[in-house]
């Protein structure tokens, strides 16, 4: 399968990725975005996403992302990226629904097929990683390199976890050798935090606490915590790996609380439990060493139900 082929014949073309985008979100995104509008002037595209992070927005073209949905348009082909079914897809959703043809380019492994076409491979590091496989090598630029680049690092943890491998590296070498400035997009993106994400992580880590005889971390942020540090969700990206680093446990959750009172949940591993299992009892899904859902309130009952689910599966 190339990307070339499967737009050929598509004038009308649309983008989007998961709620609460991420750096492989939006890094895929952005990367097949730029690439048909960069080689095919001709064909209207358009790609769907949450409000980003600040710290995404040097992508090429990211401030023609469209937060609204309102556009009333029927599209030749709609692309769900980094999404593992057709809820995670929010308010695109109704575009992927009324596309003529679908395509879903995704690797968690909890995907459900949900397209007309699908290019799923749970082994990947990253959907970033299944793009740049997509296109042809000979239409790669820097500014799609940058987003490229950008994906892998946050999905891999700058290339640390299990599913980094050596196809992951000889792409990110061929990425680097496009130019990009690749040790400022791991600072800029990846370590470099504000002063409320750090206390805000800060006061997580004071409040985290040991359960199952210690084989569990878990730490809770709640709306009143947010609002201290003036901090949004998408500025909590973090915490759970910070937590599943703790010496000798097995799985890390992190919790935070919605506006809703309803509270996201996201589970890390160490070792051979599949989180991707715990979080589909949930509702949510995933990979099997880094997963996340939702759950209703209050927080007592909530961490009692996944502490037991945990028991289970550990």
């Amino acid at each position: 399968m190339k990307l070339d082929a499967i737009i050929e014949d598509k004038n009308v073309i649309g983008i989007a990725g998961h709620v609460r985008p991420d750096g492989d979100c939006v890094g895929s995104t952005l990367a097949v975005y730029n690439y048909i509008k960069d080689n095919y002037p001709e064909k209207d595209v358009r790609i769907y996403l949450e409000p980003i992070p600040n710290i995404f927005k040097f992508l090429k073209r990211a401030d023609e992302i469209r937060s609204d949905y309102k556009d009333d348009v029927v599209f030749d082909l709609f692309i769900a990226e980094d999404c593992g079914d057709l809820g995670r897809l929010g308010n695109a959703a109704k575009y992927f629904e009324n596309a003529k043809s679908t395509l879903c380019i995704d690797h968690h492994v909890s995907n459900s097929s949900f397209a007309d076409e699908n290019y799923i491979f749970p082994k990947a590091s990253s959907t970033c990683e299944l793009v740049f496989e997509l296109i042809d090598r000979q239409k790669l630029t820097l500014q799609i390199a940058e987003c490229l680049y950008t994906g892998m690092v946050h999905d891999t943890g700058v290339f640390q976890y299990s599913c980094t491998s050596a196809k992951t590296m000889e792409i990110a070498g061929v990425l680097m050798e496009t130019g990009i400035d690749y040790p400022k997009i791991v600072d800029d993106t990846f370590y470099t935090k504000t002063f409320g994400q750090n206390k805000i992580l800060g006061l997580a880590l004071l409040n985290a606490e040991l359960y199952l005889d210690g084989a569990v971390i878990a730490t809770v942020v709640f709306q009143e915590d947010m609002k201290r540090f003036s901090v949004l969700p998408k500025h909590l990206d973090g915490i759970v790996n910070q937590l599943r680093v703790t010496k000798d446990t097995k799985i890390a959750l992190f919790l935070y609380e919605n506006e809703d009172g309803t509270f996201k949940g996201s589970l890390r591993v160490n070792g051979d439990t599949n989180v991707a299992d715990i979080a589909a009892q949930f509702g949510g899904g995933g990979h099997v060493k880094a997963a996340g859902f939702s759950i209703e309130g209050p927080i007592d009952t909530a961490m009692e139900r996944i502490l037991n689910v945990i028991r289970e599966n550990i």
